[in-house]
């Protein structure tokens, strides 16, 4: 801020000795007018910059985010008072040694004082830039000493989180209802910004996330936070943040990672402590007899009927978006599955693509994302919908047996 202070001091002297000129009363009043609109225009840039707009940064809800948008502001008016100096005294230089004033071009050549300023000058102020930006970049980096550390994998088109030294782990999928994307709906308040299960943090306490990727590049961005890390298959980023206000914050997939990229949100729910520490015993509990339930049901067997009505939705909900709600896919990125050699003769084959994806394509693994019943029930929904009409039915133990062959 001394920086600037001086530097605007600067600027208000240059201003007046440029404009000083004749004593006669009609000069001093152009003189006048011309420092009070300069005047005007540099006490307003702090004001018009620090004003919230769509084209300005947002002020976050961290102390990273915080220091982020201070140097975002002042680099801004820095760049904002150099700009005014330059071009100031260029078009004052143009208009006061104009040629039809009579004025004659200087025959001076290689100033040294001149070129020894230029040169300093603008190395000091890249000097006073560089000291806040390497303070800050260098805590955005620092994950010591964290509380919490949370493993965020991207896959198209949803976010996998999984709590260390905790049993919980769950995919958070887009909650947007199709038909407002597909306009039969108008758009909600949070259009393609929520999701069906929400990243949990506890406030006022150092949250780690390790972020990586299952296919391609993703990129896990949530503005309030300043935290943007992009997630690379094989590799891990490391980002944190430290919340101090319970709230929802949204945030989206800031990569191109392929079709359906926008439908890729984030949303982190902050919770005080006490709060935290009960949800994730809730989930700890619900996840820990889920799986004992699963293990129960893997004896008994499903009717068709109930295979059917369970695998339906789990098509629409997760294989739909690239395969059509009527089977068709797209010619030439998404297969057709009606009446494919796959469907009709290779059960194997088929239960092996749903739970191991294939590599190159976009069809991704669903062995972490789905239960065994919804495995089978999907399978088997596909088998004899649409006029496939194979008869094949497929159980939980038959997608077990084949995972554990």
């Amino acid at each position: 801020m001394l920086f600037l202070f001086l530097l605007t001091s600067l600027f208000f002297r240059l201003a007046l000795r440029c404009f000083r000129g004749s004593p006669r009363r009609k000069n001093e009043r152009r003189c006048r007018v011309r420092t009070r609109l300069i005047t005007a225009l540099v006490a307003g840039l702090p004001l018009a910059a620090s004003a919230q707009s769509q084209f300005n940064l947002t002020q976050g809800v961290t102390d990273i985010s915080n220091r982020v948008y201070d140097l975002h502001m002042t680099i801004f008016y820095i760049c904002c008072i150099i700009g005014v100096i330059v071009f100031g005294a260029m078009f004052w230089s143009m208009f006061r040694h104009r040629k039809s004033k009579g004025r004659k071009p200087a025959t001076f050549h290689e100033n040294v004082k001149v070129e020894i300023a230029w040169t300093i000058v603008p190395f000091l102020i890249l000097v006073g830039m560089a000291i806040p930006a390497t303070s800050t970049l260098i805590a955005m980096e620092d994950v010591s000493e964290s509380e919490v550390t949370v493993l965020v994998t991207g896959s198209q088109w949803k976010w996998h989180y999984r709590y260390f030294d905790h049993e919980v782990e769950y995919f958070s999928l887009l909650a947007t209802p199709r038909d407002q994307i597909t306009n039969r709906l108008d758009k909600g308040e949070n259009y393609l910004l929520e999701v069906d299960r929400p990243l949990v943090i506890p406030t006022g306490k150092k949250v780690r996330f390790l972020i990586t990727s299952d296919d391609v590049i993703h990129s896990w961005w949530v503005p309030a936070f300043a935290v943007k890390k992009d997630a690379n298959p094989g590799f891990i980023n490391e980002a944190w943040t430290r919340v101090d206000e319970p709230g929802i914050y949204r945030g989206q997939c800031a990569e191109l990672c392929g079709k359906d990229h926008g439908y890729m949100p984030v949303v982190v729910i902050a919770k005080e402590p006490a709060e935290y520490e009960a949800w994730i015993t809730e989930q700890e509990t619900i996840q820990r007899e889920a799986k004992e339930e699963e293990q129960r049901l893997l004896s008994m067997s499903m009717s068709m009927e109930e295979l059917m009505e369970l695998g339906e939705r789990v098509y629409l909900g997760s294989c739909a978006a690239c395969h059509q709600p009527n089977g068709q896919g797209i010619p030439g990125v998404f297969p057709s599955l009606v009446g494919t050699e796959m469907v009709k003769n290779d059960i194997p084959g088929h239960i092996d693509i749903v739970v191991n994806g294939k590599n190159g394509t976009a069809m991704q693994a669903f062995a972490n994302q789905l239960s065994l019943r919804e495995i089978a029930a999907v399978v088997t929904y596909e088998r004899n919908a649409w006029g496939n009409d194979t008869g094949d039915i497929v159980q939980a133990a038959d997608v077990n047996e084949y995972v554990n062959q």
